[in-house]
């Protein structure tokens, strides 16, 4: 760290030189103007940035070289979630049919991404989102509704037998990836510059934490997937009612802890949270309790039970999850730093 003094000019003024090394990487002269944000833990940013215009970042990509559908998709995946605004697809010959069908796939997957350009040997993909025009907390809630639906449709699928319905509680998953993947973009974003962190009104702190909220939601409504898709082998087997009853507990429990844990983070409800944690026991405690009654069971249902118990308590724990990151964001803000006395 360099240290530099205040000087004060004209009696009021306060002035701190800036480093000549940082100066010339920025390639500052005499009278450029530099804009001044403050952050909420008190730092000051210094950035030769002083437009309101979103930061312009183009990734290109050769796929001269890929052949696989699938490391395509992710590299596009990866480039929209590291916040490039503009994604160009090159090729020296013609594209093969493959890259299309994933350009395609990927702008349906993705918010905000759409293809401006398409010729034989450049495709060009541009975000067209206003990442301020997308709250974290709107889509947090949208993303708790789409998952605590999903978990709840999955359950009632076994109960019914209703294999469409277990069917869609996969298919909507992907609703949910398309709105983590926003959150992980809009944090990338967010960290590459500073003037889109004061339009969304939000601290890189309280940005992270969104971020680590999606990801455990993400996770959550991936248990609700594998218990759609543990249905669907013994939908018409023979599944004990005492154990679908228990079952059906279990889920409800779970989603209890769910509903509490994002409820405590939005009422920033710091003993809410502790209650949601320790209330995850009598979960687990039914999740064993359906184990020891499979056992009794055919071999493939109790497999594919044993699955469903396995994803349900997990679901539980994983809201447990969120009520931990509800502590650990409200010590944070509890804890604001003094000034440090000097001793002589």
């Amino acid at each position: 760290m360099e240290i530099r003094r205040v000087q004060v000019t004209g009696g009021a003024s306060f002035v701190v030189t800036l480093p000549k090394d940082w100066a010339g990487e920025q390639h500052i002269k005499k009278n450029d103007p530099l804009g001044l944000i403050a952050q909420p833990d008190g730092t000051l940013l210094v950035t030769t940035k002083i437009t309101e215009d979103p930061l312009q970042r183009i990734k290109e990509i050769d796929c001269s070289t890929i052949a696989d559908p699938a490391f395509l998709f992710r590299l596009l995946i990866g480039t929209y979630i590291t916040g490039f605004t503009m994604i160009r697809l090159t090729t020296k010959q013609r594209f093969p049919p493959f890259v299309r069908t994933v350009v395609r796939d990927f702008s349906q997957m993705t918010i905000g991404q759409e293809v401006v350009e398409e010729t034989e040997s450049v495709i060009a993909i541009k975000d067209l989102l206003n990442p301020s025009e997308m709250p974290f907390e709107n889509t947090i809630k949208r993303m708790f509704v789409i998952v605590k639906t999903m978990h709840e449709d999955a359950v009632t699928a076994l109960e019914t037998r209703n294999l469409s319905l277990a069917e869609d509680v996969v298919k909507r998953d992907m609703d949910v990836d398309r709105l983590n993947w926003l959150i992980a973009r809009q944090t990338n974003m967010i960290m590459q510059n500073a003037s889109l962190l004061r339009k969304m009104g939000i601290s890189t702190t309280m940005a992270m934490h969104y971020y680590i909220l999606s990801r455990i939601i993400e996770r959550i409504g991936d248990h609700a997937v594998r218990i759609a898709e543990n249905t669907q082998p013994i939908i018409d087997g023979d599944l004990d009612k005492k154990i679908l009853a228990a079952i059906k507990k279990a889920s409800s429990l779970s989603m209890e802890n769910f509903d509490r844990s994002i409820i405590s983070f939005f009422n920033a409800d710091m003993k809410d949270a502790n209650r949601n944690i320790e209330s995850i026991h009598s979960l687990e405690t039914i999740c064993g309790e359906i184990n020891n009654m499979v056992l009794k069971q055919d071999t493939l249902v109790a497999i594919h039970v044993g699955y469903i118990a396995e994803s349900v308590r997990r679901a539980g724990e994983y809201a447990g999850d969120i009520s931990e990151t509800v502590i650990n964001l409200l010590m944070e803000k509890e804890n604001v730093p003094h000034k440090e006395k000097r001793t002589k």
